[in-house]
C-alpha cells in the first residue's frame, strides 16, 4: 500500500487487515501521518516503512495499492514538481515492481482527469476538460499521465491493473488543514470561525463516505482480469457548495457566518460521478449519505481540535 499513512490509505489497511490480509505500508509522509497507523502496529500481520515512491522498492506481494500522492490543492500545489514526480515516477516504480512479482495493481486515480467537466455527470468515457499548464495541472496532469502507463503496462507487458478515479471523499482522519471543502468547513464551524467559500458558492460536489470508497476499491481490486477499468467511485448525490457550509453550521451548533472571497483559477464548476459502471461490475453503491457521514466527520474533528 503506497500512501498508506494518509486518510484513505489508513482506512485501507485497517480494512485490508480487519479481513485477514497481510498488510505493508509505505509512506514517505509527506502528507500522510503516523498517527493515522500507528493503531496499527500492535498487529503482527502489519508492516510500516518510511519510502518515497519516486525511488524504486523491491518486495514480494499479491497485490499492490497505489494511493500515494498529495490530493488536496494546499498539499499538491506546495511542491508541484514533486506531486508530478509522485504520480509519474510513483507509477512507473510500482508497475515496474508489478510486472517483475505478476502482482495485480490498482490506480488510485482521481475524478480531477475530467477538469472542468463540459458534460455532466460524467462518465468514464469523457476525456475531460484540463488546462495543461494550470495551478491545479500538476495533479490533473500527473494522474491523467499515470492512467496512460498503468493502460500501457497492461497492453504491453500484461500487467494486471486496475484503475479507479476517485471522487471528493470524507471522512475520520483527514487532515485539519489539508485545505479540502469538507475539513475547511468543520473545523470553521467548530472554531466559530467565518466559513469561507469561493465564488458564490454555487459549484457543485459529491461527497463520498470515507467507508464507502474503501469497499468500492476493494470491490475493484478483487474483479476479473478482463475488467481494468477505469471506474468512478463516488457518491452521485451533488451538493452545492454554499449547501455544505449551511449543513456544517447546523451540525455543529455554530455561530459562523458564511463568506465568500475570490474563485481560484481551474477550479471545477461541477463535479459528480457517474457510477452505472461501477453499479454493473463492482454491484457497489454509497451507502452512508452526507448527513450522516458529516456527524461522524465531526465528532473526529470535536477529538482533535
Amino acid at each position: 500500500m503506497t500512501g498508506g499513512a494518509g486518510f484513505l490509505g489508513s482506512h485501507l489497511c485497517e480494512r485490508l487487515l480487519n479481513e485477514g490480509n497481510e498488510v505493508i505500508c509505505l509512506d514517505n509522509y509527506f502528507t500522510g501521518q503516523k498517527q493515522n497507523v500507528v493503531h496499527l502496529l500492535k498487529n503482527p500481520y502489519f508492516e510500516l516503512i518510511r519510502h518515497d515512491v519516486t525511488m524504486p522498492f523491491f518486495i514480494e506481494v499479491h497485490e499492490i495499492y497505489n494511493l500515494a500522492c498529495p490530493a488536496s490543492p494546499i498539499h499538491y500545489q506546495y511542491n508541484p514538481i514533486k506531486t508530478v514526480k509522485t504520480s509519474v515516477m510513483g507509477a512507473i516504480n510500482m508497475l515496474g515492481l508489478a510486472k517483475r512479482i505478476r502482482a495485480k495493481i490498482l490506480q488510485a486515480s482521481t475524478s480531477e482527469v475530467y477538469g472542468d467537466p463540459q458534460i455532466h455527470p460524467q462518465p468514464e468515457s469523457y476525456w475531460g476538460y484540463v488546462n495543461p499548464i494550470g495551478i491545479r495541472a500538476c495533479y490533473d496532469e500527473g494522474k491523467r499521465a499515470a492512467e496512460t502507463l498503468f493502460i500501457n503496462y497492461h497492453l504491453q507487458n500484461n500487467v494486471r491493473i486496475k484503475i479507479v478515479r476517485i471522487f471528493n471523499t470524507y471522512g475520520p482522519r483527514m487532515h485539519p488543514n489539508d485545505g479540502r471543502v469538507v475539513s475547511n468547513f468543520i473545523v470553521q464551524a467548530l472554531q466559530g470561525r467565518d466559513i469561507t467559500i469561493y465564488g458564490n458558492g454555487s459549484q457543485t460536489r459529491s461527497f463520498c463516505y470515507v467507508d464507502d470508497m474503501i469497499d468500492g476499491m476493494i470491490r475493484m481490486m478483487n474483479t476479473g482480469e478482463d475488467f481494468t477499468g477505469p471506474v468512478n467511485i463516488g457518491n452521485p448525490n451533488e451538493f452545492s457548495i454554499r449547501e455544505l457550509a449551511r449543513k456544517d453550521i447546523k451540525l455543529t451548533d455554530s455561530k459562523s457566518k458564511i463568506i465568500t472571497a475570490p474563485l481560484p483559477p481551474d477550479d471545477p464548476t461541477q463535479r459528480q460521478p457517474n457510477i452505472e459502471l461501477a453499479g454493473k461490475e463492482l454491484h457497489w453503491e454509497p451507502k452512508i449519505q452526507l448527513e450522516d457521514g458529516l456527524k461522524k466527520t465531526i465528532e473526529f474533528f470535536r477529538t482533535i481540535i
